[in-house]
């Protein structure tokens, strides 16, 4: 019990679990859903998540609950596509809400806050192997890709991700009528901004629209680690 409680306390005062080496935060995505009855407690990890320097949590709102009665209006089929993507590259043959995945290569069910705590404290003690660094002037952002070890040449891809710190829904139909929830990091747009083979030093600009923060990811193509990434408000 006293284990559980240290695990908890690290996790909601945003404290780093171990001597953090990671470059750059821990990515965790939720697939989650409006429409999902066992959701709530998933997407209330992901406030607690999102009040950490070390830790960048994003929802990806996925539409296949949407037949149950309520359509959940943060939804987007490409983020079912991605969820299907990491479960095709697992040897998964099923998807499910709450998932998290982290860094594009563990995945635990979205409220269990032990078993993540654990997963987390795993990424922030690896070797950085990218560092990315960015420079955001009006609506140009300007990413710096830098390897910081002899990474293979393959392909990764470049993603930007705008995502708003938290939106709100008033659900009317469906498991959860009745109910108000503010849903943290909710991912609005997501992109390949170019490819890039690790070997070398890359400079990619990047036009934007909006005020939103942008999260810069280097992913393993299609659906594979995600190397290195970056928060820039």
């Amino acid at each position: 019990m006293n284990v559980w409680i240290s695990f908890l306390a690290a996790l909601w005062m945003g404290l780093p679990l171990t001597a953090q080496a990671q470059s750059g935060p821990v990515v965790v995505e939720l697939f989650t859903s409006q429409g999902c009855s066992s959701c709530p407690p998933a997407d209330a990890l992901l406030h607690r998540l999102a009040e950490r320097d070390d830790v960048l949590p994003l929802a990806l709102h996925v539409d296949y609950w949407d037949y149950i009665g309520w359509k959940d209006q943060f939804a987007r089929s490409a983020h079912t596509v991605r969820q299907k993507g990491y479960a095709h590259t697992a040897g998964r043959t099923m998807i499910y809400t709450p998932q998290m995945v982290i860094m594009g290569q563990d995945d635990v069910v979205g409220a269990d806050a032990m078993q993540l705590s654990d997963v987390i404290s795993k990424h922030l003690s690896e070797q950085p192997k990218v560092q990315i660094k960015t420079d955001r002037e009006g609506q140009v952002l300007t990413i710096r890709l830098l390897p910081l070890v002899d990474l293979p040449q393959e392909n990764l891809k470049v993603q930007i991700v705008q995502f708003a710190p938290v939106k709100t829904a008033e659900i009317t139909r469906g498991e959860l009528a009745g109910h108000q929830f503010n849903y943290a990091q909710v991912v609005e747009d997501w992109q390949q901004v170019g490819p890039w083979d690790g070997q070398a030093e890359a400079v990619i600009s990047v036009p934007l629209t909006g005020a939103q923060p942008v999260a810069v990811l280097v992913q393993q193509d299609p659906f594979g680690a995600i190397l290195a990434a970056a928060r820039v408000d």
